[in-house]
């Protein structure tokens, strides 16, 4: 569920300012390091977030002309240029990062109204009006930037953006509720008072409660680490969730 257009936009742009900063502060040796991604490095996070915006455009440039245009020609070929471009030299890697998001900016202000509620297809194979696509440009360099482990972890991101985050992937999850890995749950911003569901109450009555802040709950959803993860009330750790995206 994403939130509306003009926010979207705007988290995109904060986000690549904010990626844009914890990249400028590491050194080339630093990129060689390893991010908080398992098996990657700090150079396959860049390469990532600069494939990604090609990808974006690609559906874009779907939703301007009609013409069906994936975000990947295959899973393989997306993990092979990003193993690629992670060879790049740091000079050149931080260059693709910034034209490819500038780029992918570009395009999004030139969609008409009409355009913007073109249907196009995600790499997981949803489709969604071209509306969406700034969003998960904002997820992309909000989340990777956290990724990088350079300084900025969720903490260091938005509330607002949290809270969207959180509301978007609970969504997402309530549609799993039923299988057989994923639990129902209720959830608990302690700072901002905000409460979420995941599963129906009725379906799930005696559901943990899993309370923690607005950071804790968006790293949580997203199978990443906080600063303190969040717990439940009855005490013990939150439970395991399956792989989101």
């Amino acid at each position: 569920m994403a939130p509306p257009l003009t926010r979207s936009l705007a988290w995109a742009d904060e986000g690549t300012a904010i990626f844009g900063r914890a990249l400028a502060g590491l050194s080339g040796e630093e990129l060689d390091g390893p991010s908080s991604l398992q098996g990657w490095t700090r150079r396959h996070v860049v390469a990532h977030v600069a494939a990604n915006a090609e990808a974006l455009r690609n559906l874009v440039t779907w939703a301007r002309t009609g013409v069906e245009t994936p975000m990947y020609a295959s899973m393989d070929q997306r993990n092979a240029d990003i193993d690629e471009g992670a060879l790049k030299p740091p000079v050149e890697l931080r260059e693709w990062f910034a034209s490819t998001a500038r780029d992918l900016r570009a395009d999004l202000d030139a969609l008409t109204d009409e355009q913007w509620e073109s249907p196009v297809r995600t790499a997981q194979g949803r489709t969604i009006e071209a509306t969406e696509v700034p969003w998960m440009r904002a997820r992309e360099v909000m989340i990777h930037a956290a990724d990088l482990g350079a300084g900025v972890s969720f903490a260091d991101l938005p509330e607002g953006f949290l809270h969207d985050l959180v509301d978007d992937v609970v969504a997402q999850r309530t549609a799993a509720v039923g299988s057989a890995d994923h639990p129902a749950l209720w959830l608990h911003d302690e700072v901002g008072e905000r409460t979420w569901r995941i599963g129906e109450p009725t379906e799930s009555p005696a559901a943990p409660e899993v309370r923690g802040t607005a950071a804790q709950l968006a790293a949580y959803l997203t199978g990443r680490d906080a600063d303190g993860a969040p717990g439940t009330v009855g005490g013990g750790p939150a439970p395991a969730l399956p792989r989101w995206l």
